[in-house]
């Protein structure tokens, strides 16, 4: 997947170019324009063929938060041309996919080239019940191609080597699966309330971990008493 992202944009899109029958599967409303050679169409998010590709995708919306629907695009021409852009305003992060696969955050998916895949792997209860991954299930890569994924805010890589980190679980955008993580509250219920830090993951382990500057549930919260309140 050829792409090109403008740095002299504050907020940027991001430009892919698909040769003929190159196809890429896009985060759905993320598509800003395209050129005539270029069609959108909306696939079962799920594996297989059939009812079991349909219940498949029944699945996954009903455990992990995903939309059971997926917009794939594909040219019927060489160069032809898409723009995405990220539904929160933020940097656009390039994981090359192939020796290295990753783990993503909830709404950090932007698109994937469509010769890589991914799949959703069970998560502890705990990961589940603490995390914000997905509930019982939390997004891997697998295969060899890009996967495009957006922040909120700018983007920091943190690498470790035989070490261990804890982060933020809604800063958190992808991580190396070769890592071993655990989704946690920060100090117990007691102290994390009293520090304002709530769930927290811990990296253990060799990879990468990235990062974003902003937490979109601090900013909601942050908008609330500017907001009317509700009649009902």
């Amino acid at each position: 997947m050829a792409f090109s992202i403008d740095s002299n944009m504050q907020f940027p899109l991001v430009e892919v170019t698909l040769e003929r029958g190159e196809q890429v599967y896009i985060q759905r409303g993320s598509m800003v324009y395209h050129t005539p050679s270029v069609s959108l169409n909306t696939k079962l998010n799920g594996r297989g063929s059939g009812l079991g590709k349909l219940m498949g995708a029944i699945g996954r919306s009903m455990t992990s938060g995903e939309s059971m629907l997926i917009t794939q695009a594909v040219s019927n021409a060489d160069n032809g041309k898409l723009a995405l852009a990220p539904n929160t305003p933020g940097q656009v992060l390039a994981l090359e996919l192939g020796s290295k696969q990753y783990r993503l955050n909830d709404g950090a998916f932007l698109a994937l080239d469509g010769s890589a895949q991914y799949r959703m792997e069970r998560q502890s209860v705990g990961r589940a019940l603490f995390g914000g991954q997905g509930g019982f299930f939390v997004m891997t890569t697998e295969g060899v191609g890009t996967l495009l994924a957006n922040a909120f805010g700018s983007i920091k890589k943190i690498e470790l080597n035989v070490d261990e980190m804890t982060i933020d679980n809604a800063h958190v955008v992808a991580w190396s699966t070769e890592l071993d993580y655990n989704i946690h509250l920060e100090n117990g219920f007691v102290q994390s309330i009293g520090t304002g830090e709530g769930v927290v993951n811990t990296f253990r382990g060799t990879g990468e971990v990235y990062v974003q500057s902003l937490n979109l549930e601090t900013f909601a919260h942050s908008l609330e008493s500017f907001l009317p309140l509700s009649d009902g």
